[in-house]
């Protein structure tokens, strides 16, 4: 599947292409969820999807350091390098990191804007000092750069049919919506790491403070206000979500079964925390195996269909252009 993706891409040169195949196996090792969603795109497009991720996982990973234990000025150096290595090859198209090279190329064949990388990157070093939020407009501050410009790098690769100003903040919400629930999920996770992705305000309106959250965290004891906190950090995602959701219908028709199946999916994360009683301080909430299958078979009969109507609309054209032809040209 990899080699026809690159040739589709017309992607050629053998370093880019192991560049390209790097990313995507990022991408499928840490993004199972948007792996999934991905492999619905036409096959074309998805090389560049996976460098935009696996370029964002790349710079995560150094930021979370789960295994090396690297100390945060440690980081905050590689981090440096990476911005640096990142802006030459925005620049010449090359880099020393393979995640570099890979989206480099793809920031040049769908002109993304430069700036959208460096805005990640502030986020992401933002992480090796900030350990909380006290208020929702702080996250969503933070969030613009780890999360809504995700959505913005994707929006030329998944075009619209519709100006792309008016998809940008759909596209922008629709990332913002997926890490937030990724901040639900993993409140348990991200605590054992030091930090509180949900806002301070939020918590401490339902009597909530991260001692508290520390000490269910330790002792695997449920408590009423933190679930009170979750039920209204869930409501909160939810929104994001109904304000990202018309922006689907502004995209390619062959690139919407794609987003609805992972907008499908991350919101069915939602569904499984309500299930588990907003347990995620003891244990991890998932999709099940069938509910992602079934998903996935909705996302491809949207492809069908999207595939159907554009033959369709071509056959349209033609019968429409053929009596033209056939009596001469139009004066």
């Amino acid at each position: 599947m990899t080699r026809r993706e690159l040739d589709a891409a017309d992607i050629t040169d053998p370093a880019l292409r192991a560049a390209y195949t790097h990313c995507r196996q990022l991408n499928a090792r840490h993004g199972r969820t948007y792996f999934l969603a991905t492999r619905l795109l036409p096959v074309e497009r998805r090389s560049a999807v996976h460098a935009l991720y696996g370029f964002a996982r790349w710079a995560d990973d150094i930021v979370d350091d789960l295994e090396r234990h690297r100390t945060p000025d440690e980081r905050d150096r590689l981090l440096r390098r990476l911005e640096s290595d990142l802006a030459h090859g925005l620049r010449t198209g090359g880099g020393d990191e393979p995640v570099v090279r890979a989206v480099a190329d793809t920031s040049s064949r769908y002109a993304i804007e430069h700036t959208l990388f460096a805005d990640f990157l502030a986020s992401m070093r933002s992480d090796l000092h900030v350990t909380d939020y006290p208020t929702y407009a702080d996250l969503r501050a933070y969030m613009h750069g780890s999360a809504a410009v995700i959505g913005l790098q994707m929006l030329p690769v998944l075009g619209t049919v519709t100006p792309r100003e008016e998809a940008a903040p759909h596209a922008a919400d629709l990332g913002v919506a997926f890490q937030l629930t990724n901040f639900l999920r993993d409140v348990g996770e991200d605590l054992d790491r030091g930090r509180v992705y949900l806002p301070m305000d939020l918590l401490a309106a339902h009597g909530v403070d991260r001692p508290l959250l520390e000490w269910s965290r330790r002792t695997g004891r449920p408590d009423a206000r933190i679930r009170g906190a979750l039920v209204a950090a869930e409501a909160m995602t939810r929104e994001v979500y109904r304000a990202a959701e018309p922006g689907i219908a502004m995209l390619d028709p062959r690139t919407r079964p794609c987003i609805r199946t992972a907008f499908t999916l991350y919101g069915g994360i939602l569904d499984a925390i309500a299930d588990q009683d907003y347990a995620v301080l003891h244990r991890r909430a998932v999709v099940s195996r069938g509910r992602r299958a079934a998903t996935a078979a909705a996302g491809i009969a949207g492809i069908t269909r999207a595939r159907w109507g554009a033959r369709t609309s071509r056959r349209t054209a033609r019968a429409d252009v053929m009596p033209l032809r056939r009596n001469g040209p139009v004066r």
